[in-house]
C-alpha cells in the first residue's frame, strides 16, 4: 500500500473556470506548505486530496485509496477548513463524538477519541460549552480537534493558525509536528510565508492553477538555474562600496541596510560576484567585517516565482 498523495494528469475545471491544470505531484508524508497568490488552484487542490471535488482529468490517490473507495478514503482524512460552519447549541465534546459516530466508532471509543483530542488541543474545560459561545481562538482550536479526533493519516489545514495567540500558535505547530513525525501527511495553506518556511518539511507552489515547484526551500532554490541569490555585505564604507558593485557585472540590484552599515546585492553567479568583489576590496582598501549569502525564504522564492513573474505553465 502507498504511502503518498499522488496526482497523475490531474486537471480541475469549474466550467470554464480553471481550477488547476495538468498537475503530475507525488507527496511523502511529512509536513507540507501550499503556497500562492489567491486563485493560484490551493483550495482545489485541498478539495481533491479531500475528495470534496473529483478531478475532470487524471487521478487522485491518497494513501493508495482513491475517493471512490468513500468509506477507507474518509477515515484517512481529516480536514480543519478556514470556515467555520457548526450545527447551533452543539457543545464542542458533542461535536466530536457525533463526527465520531459517523466514522463508524462505537459509543465508548468514540468518547475515549473525543477526550483526547480536546486534551490535545487545550479544550478540555471549555468541551460541554455550546460552540455558539466560543470566541475565534477556540474555534480554531474545536475545528482542529474535529479534523485530528479519528486519527487521519492525512491532516489537510486551511489557515489552521487564524485567530490563534502565540502561545496557542506553539501549541499548536507542535501538535502538526508531531503527526509529522509520525509518518502523516500534514498539509497546510498559509498566507503567512514565515510560518510555512518554520513549519514545512516541503512547499508547494502554485500559479495560476499551475504547479509551478515543489521540494524543500534549498532544493528548490538549487534547481532554478538564474534565481538571483542575495548576499550581504557589512562595512562602514557600505554607501561607497554600493555604488561600485554594478561595476563587477554579476549584480542585478543592490540596496542598502537600515543601519547604514551594510547592504545586500543580489547576484546570478553567486561564485563570480565573491571572487571579483574580494579582488576589488583589496584594490579599494575596503575595511569589510563580513559576507555572505542570505537566508533563502519560501517568502524570496514566492517572489521570485510569482510576484515577479518567474514562475507559470
Amino acid at each position: 500500500m502507498s504511502d503518498t498523495i499522488r496526482f497523475e494528469g490531474v486537471s480541475r475545471f469549474y466550467g470554464d473556470v480553471l481550477g488547476v491544470n495538468r498537475v503530475d505531484l507525488e507527496l511523502e508524508p511529512g509536513i507540507i506548505g501550499l503556497v500562492g497568490p489567491n486563485g493560484a488552484g490551493k483550495s482545489t487542490l485541498m478539495n481533491l486530496i479531500t475528495g470534496l471535488v473529483r478531478p475532470s482529468r487524471g487521478k487522485v490517490t491518497v494513501r493508495g485509496v482513491a475517493p471512490d473507495d468513500t468509506e477507507t478514503f474518509y477515515r484517512r482524512i481529516g480536514y480543519c477548513t478556514q470556515y467555520d460552519g457548526f450545527p447551533l447549541g452543539m457543545t464542542g465534546r458533542r461535536l466530536l463524538v457525533s463526527l465520531l459516530r459517523v466514522h463508524g466508532f462505537e459509543s465508548e471509543p468514540a468518547n475515549e477519541l473525543a477526550n483526547a483530542a480536546l486534551e490535545r488541543v487545550g479544550m478540555t474545560a471549555a468541551a460541554d460549552r455550546s460552540v455558539d459561545a466560543y470566541g475565534k481562538g477556540m474555534r480554531q482550536r474545536i475545528k482542529l480537534a474535529q479534523a485530528i479526533c479519528h486519527e487521519p493519516q492525512v491532516l489537510v489545514l486551511d489557515e489552521p493558525l487564524n485567530g490563534l495567540d502565540p502561545q496557542a500558535r506553539a501549541e499548536v505547530t507542535e501538535i502538526f509536528r508531531e503527526r509529522g513525525a509520525a509518518g502523516a501527511h500534514v498539509l497546510i495553506s498559509s498566507h503567512i510565508l514565515q510560518e510555512v518556511d518554520a513549519i514545512s518539511d516541503r512547499v508547494v507552489f502554485l500559479d495560476n492553477g499551475y504547479l509551478i515547484a515543489e521540494g524543500d526551500a534549498p532544493g528548490i532554490k538549487g534547481e532554478l538555474k538564474q534565481y538571483p541569490m542575495q548576499v550581504f555585505v557589512r562595512s562602514e564604507q557600505a554607501p561607497g562600496i554600493a555604488s561600485r558593485l554594478f561595476d563587477l557585472g554579476q549584480v542585478t540590484e543592490v540596496r542598502l541596510h537600515d543601519d547604514g552599515a551594510g547592504l545586500f546585492a543580489r547576484t546570478r553567479d553567486a561564485d563570480g560576484f565573491f571572487l571579483a568583489f574580494n579582488k576589488l576590496a583589496i584594490a579599494e582598501g575596503w575595511k569589510i567585517d563580513s559576507t555572505g549569502t542570505a537566508d533563502e525564504t519560501v517568502e524570496a522564492i514566492y517572489n521570485y516565482l510569482v510576484v515577479d513573474g518567474a514562475g507559470g505553465p
